[in-house]
């Protein structure tokens, strides 16, 4: 399966346009896909060149023009004729083309944004134009993205294996088992990205993500298969192949119900209408289910296989006990509980405060080709954005005129530009070439570009947008406000809503989840209470040390920390609950057990999620990525924390709440039992 797998990695497209998730019926979209249908126009890009004369920015235009995938390029010379004096060009429109020795061409390819054809178009430009050549555009910022993060990727994994072993190293009695793990898992690794291939694409976020994220969550499920075995292997009348057996009997039932509730997660992404959340909820779910099914197949294997390596590499535990370390913890859960109360208001107030950033742009540093290009934009010609107003055939020139003095008027708005303002007193429509006829009408629609001084994603230029909105829509209602700052208003419009849902579901799922497994109302409540305040101390650090986030990272990370890290209050919890029902044990000694047994672990799982995240967090210039796995890597550790100092005083506190709420314990007399101690 291995060789199908690579292929179909291989194969599978990768998406480096994340607003071509937006919604497909939302205003923006629809203009999109017009302007590609109608016009035959998909992505575009405004074009620089510095110290050149106008005959050969002409000449350079007619490369650009060559170029596969272009379909048209603006410049003073495609909306008037040379032989036209400079004084018959109404509205200075050769101003707006020149600024000193810089010269700006708009140009437009035939395929979307992120098509590839666009990336390859704009790629050829750059080497036509050479290093006086700058490409302005969304096309040229997913190209440069597409580079960076096909750079990044491989270092991700490296860094990710590497912190990983060095972690187990240090947990496990093998210096061989860091190596056995890695390879079961980069197995499942490669079967998840391999089967992507049917998916059709994936995003650059999701690609990246998905194998530190599946080597992370699915690393527990190695750990408990060894140990499981481990311990059948202390049976002297099991051969080491009945061990393995009953050890995957034992370890399938533990870690199918451990990797519900990091599923649940991940679906609960696929409630987005942000169409990207789909596509990392799809992926991750699919990883773990094959993380699972890997983890009782082929490590049992590998695990046989190797062992003769195995045992001639044990080594002595190089961590301590830690049951003196444990009996603090509990011993000490009040001050526990003191620190919660006090850390609990400034967590929420964090939380629901920190800076959330829209504008892509910033995803990226600022030394990367197409950033470099925006801030010549915006130094030479004033000009931070392009909108274009598309209109249905059937206004007549002295509205649109209306129409473009009204939108000239509004804050931040330098210049319109349509065949109407093209077509003033002293030019004869006959004197605008049949080039700039097509490019900015059709049978159907007519184009029109607004210059705007203000950047994409902040609160100038979404004002802009609706003013100007709103006055397209008093001349015709079906008339539309597209581009770059339209489609990100829309994401943070929409992206604004989902994070919500997408919260509320998971908190939901995960209840349900756990409400089943320990039939009872009121852990549920503890345990997603308890990662909850660790996901809002998680949150609130960005708040506090005045970090924007990107808009994807907040949306992702409620969900998949809890996801992910509620098993360990669940593996704590369990032994507690089995105690108590079971074993008859006291509230004191039941919580003692279960957190003296269950610590070891809990470390070992949070510091694996750590380590298989925190490499990339300190790597990537892909701030889209390193936010992510910042926040992963940061909360998988104040999970640790918080469950392991707090979920004890949470139990200690509310047992008697437990006790009377929670079905086993109420039929094996729980509370009438401790009452007869007393």
């Amino acid at each position: 399966l291995l060789i199908p797998s690579v292929l179909g990695m291989i194969a599978t497209r990768i998406n480096y346009d994340v607003l071509s998730y937006l919604p497909d019926d939302i205003q923006t979209i629809k203009g999109q896909d017009i302007l590609l249908d109608d016009f035959g126009k998909g992505g575009f890009a405004m074009v620089m060149v510095d110290g050149m004369n106008q005959k050969d920015v002409s000449a350079l235009k007619s490369k650009f023009e060559d170029v596969d995938h272009v379909d048209s390029v603006i410049w003073y010379d495609s909306i008037v004729d040379s032989s036209v004096p400079l004084e018959m060009v109404p509205g200075d429109v050769y101003k707006k083309f020149n600024s000193g020795d810089t010269t700006l061409m708009a140009v437009f390819f035939d395929e979307g944004t992120s098509a590839d054809g666009s990336l390859e178009a704009v790629a050829k430009i750059r080497q036509i134009g050479g290093k006086q050549c700058f490409v302005s555009s969304m096309t040229a910022f997913v190209e440069d993205l597409k580079e960076l993060a096909e750079k990044e990727e491989p270092i991700y994994v490296g860094l990710a294996v590497l912190l990983c072993c060095i972690i187990l190293a240090i947990f496990m009695d093998s210096w061989m088992i860091p190596v056995v793990f890695m390879a079961g898992i980069g197995m499942a690794i490669l079967y998840n990205l391999g089967s992507n291939f049917f998916l059709g694409q994936v995003s650059y976020i999701t690609k990246a993500l998905s194998a530190v994220l599946q080597l992370g969550v699915t690393m527990d499920y190695s750990i408990f298969l060894w140990h499981s075995y481990e311990e059948q292997r202390q049976d002297p009348s099991k051969d080491k192949n009945a061990a393995m057996a009953q050890a995957i009997s034992n370890t399938f039932a533990s870690i199918t119900g451990s990797s519900i509730t990091t599923v649940a997660g991940f679906v609960a992404l696929c409630f987005m209408t942000f169409k990207l959340g789909t596509n990392i909820g799809i992926v991750m779910s699919k990883g773990v289910v094959i993380g699972v099914l890997t983890c009782v197949t082929v490590l049992p294997a590998m695990i046989l296989t190797c062992d003769k390596a195995i045992e001639k590499t044990t080594h002595r535990s190089l961590i301590p006990s830690l049951d003196k370390l444990s009996h603090g913890i509990v011993k000490g859960r009040y001050v526990a509980l003191l620190l919660f109360l006090i850390v609990l208001v400034p967590a929420i107030h964090g939380n629901n405060n920190y800076k959330i950033y829209y504008n892509i742009d910033q995803s990226l540093p600022k030394n990367i080709p197409s950033n470099e290009a925006n801030e010549k934009l915006k130094k030479e010609f004033n000009m931070s954005n392009m909108h274009m107003i598309l209109l249905k055939d059937g206004l007549s020139a002295k509205e649109k005129s209306a129409m473009s003095k009204e939108i000239e008027k509004v804050d931040g708005v330098k210049w319109v530009i349509g065949l109407n303002s093209l077509v003033g007193s002293n030019v004869p429509e006959s004197m605008i070439p049949n080039d700039i006829k097509k490019m900015l009408k059709t049978d159907n629609y007519e184009l029109e570009f607004v210059s705007s001084d203000y950047s994409s994603a902040t609160d100038e230029v979404n004002s802009q947008l609706a003013k100007i909105d709103k006055i397209v829509k008093k001349y015709q209602n079906d008339g539309m406000v597209i581009g770059e700052a339209p489609m990100m208003k829309d994401l943070q419009d929409v992206t604004d809503v989902d994070l919500k849902t997408v919260n509320n579901i998971s908190i939901l799922a995960i209840f349900v989840i756990i409400l089943i497994t320990f039939k009872s109302i009121s852990i549920p409540v503890i345990l997603i209470s308890v990662i909850e305040f660790a996901i809002a101390c998680n949150m609130a650090v960005p708040f506090y040390t005045n970090t924007s986030l990107p808009f994807v990272a907040s949306i992702v990370i409620g969900t998949i920390q809890l996801g992910a890290t509620v098993d360990y209050a669940i593996l704590m919890t369990s032994r507690y609950h089995k105690e108590r029902t079971e074993r008859g044990q006291s509230k004191k000694d039941a919580i003692r057990i279960a957190h003296e047994t269950s610590i070891k672990s809990i470390l070992t799982s949070g510091l694996c999620f750590f380590a298989a995240t925190f490499g990339v967090s300190v790597y990537s210039q892909v701030d889209m990525i390193g936010s992510i796995c910042t926040l992963l890597s940061r909360g998988a550790i104040i999970s640790m924390i918080v469950v392991i100092c707090v979920l004890p005083a949470m139990l200690w506190i509310f047992d008697g709440v437990i006790k009377r709420t929670s079905w086993n314990m109420i039929k094996a007399n729980v509370a009438k039992r401790d009452a007869e101690k007393k």
